[in-house]
């Protein structure tokens, strides 16, 4: 790689074409990694294809490079055990051997079952192996960090909504329906109280966070505005691009029980349920206090969100 300083954004999903996209409208020099290497064009944004696991290929990739960041995030989770270790050792080697700051883009699934808002200080006690693994990774790197080895800094959203998400997201997997007018089901209750981040709002605190020596070594928590339930923010979202609400029912539990007999991925849902049957609030207000990180209005969420899921239907 070139050692004029660059930007290194590994997986070419809504997190990661969200920052590369950042990064490239601020004038830096950005690639953006994925396995296949293709996906739309993105203006100023150099593609490549790569496994992330071959440690040595990413290595030279991340020559010169200002940061390395982790916006990788396998669909499946019944292949996170196998998938997940060696490609975060494979980064970990990568940022070691080029010093470019390893920025990870985490999740909640860390902090186990909770009720109280979640705030940075809360200790990793995830009880399922998602959120073991996820907790695993960023010890992992954050010991290295203390030693001295990386320079290392991750990033804590709540579930996603914004423009690219889709099928990636609890509400946005079920906005096309509720578009059309439909009625959709939703995992656990649909009026519990539930935090839902941006992916623009994730990108830029990865973006920020790099940037600044003082922010490393610990957790940030994506700006995440109020809590909205899920029956709420569908219809908010429908709302923003002139539909009206439709109803909106959870899955009962004996239903998905018996799918979850023969579907692995509902299986691995099930696990994760709870979060969305108690009041699952994200703190976000270290980040906005310390960083001077907003987030991106929820009328302004609801209306990128709810155009995304329009032009999804008519391609």
């Amino acid at each position: 790689m070139n050692p004029q300083q660059h930007h290194l954004v590994l997986g070419a999903g809504p997190v990661g074409r969200s920052l590369a996209r950042l990064l490239a409208d601020r004038g830096e020099q950005t690639v953006l990694v994925s396995r296949s290497g293709g996906g739309p064009e993105l203006a100023g944004v150099r593609r490549v294809a790569l496994d992330v696991t071959d440690a040595d290929a990413l290595a030279a990739l991340a020559d010169g490079a200002v940061a390395l960041y982790n916006c990788v995030n396998p669909p499946d989770y019944t292949t996170w055990v196998r998938d997940w270790p060696p490609m975060a050792a494979a980064m970990l080697t990568a940022a070691e051997r080029s010093g470019a700051v390893l920025a990870i883009t985490g999740n909640l699934y860390p902090y186990g079952p909770v009720t109280e808002p979640m705030v940075e200080e809360l200790p990793d006690r995830a009880t399922d192996p998602k959120g073991e693994l996820r907790a695993r990774i960023w010890a992992d790197a954050l010991a290295a960090h203390r030693d001295g080895r990386v320079r290392a800094v991750e990033v804590r959203g709540s579930d996603y909504v914004g423009p690219g998400v889709g099928d990636n997201g609890h509400v946005t997997r079920v906005l096309p329906r509720a578009l059309a007018g439909r009625p959709v089901r939703v995992l656990g209750s649909p009026d519990q109280p539930h935090s839902w981040t941006d992916v623009r709002d994730v990108a830029r605190t990865l973006a920020a966070v790099a940037a600044r020596p003082d922010a490393l070594g610990r957790v940030w928590h994506v700006p995440t505005d109020a809590p909205r339930s899920q029956r709420q923010a569908i219809a908010d979202m429908c709302a923003a691009v002139g539909r009206k609400p439709v109803a909106v029912r959870g899955y009962p539990r004996l239903m998905l029980d018996a799918l979850a007999l023969g579907v692995p991925m509902v299986r691995e849902l099930r696990s994760t349920r709870w979060q969305f049957e108690v009041p699952y609030v994200l703190d976000s207000s270290a980040a906005q206090e310390e960083l001077g990180l907003r987030p991106t209005p929820w009328e302004e969420v609801c209306r990128a969100t709810g155009d995304d899921a329009v032009a999804s239907v008519a391609r």
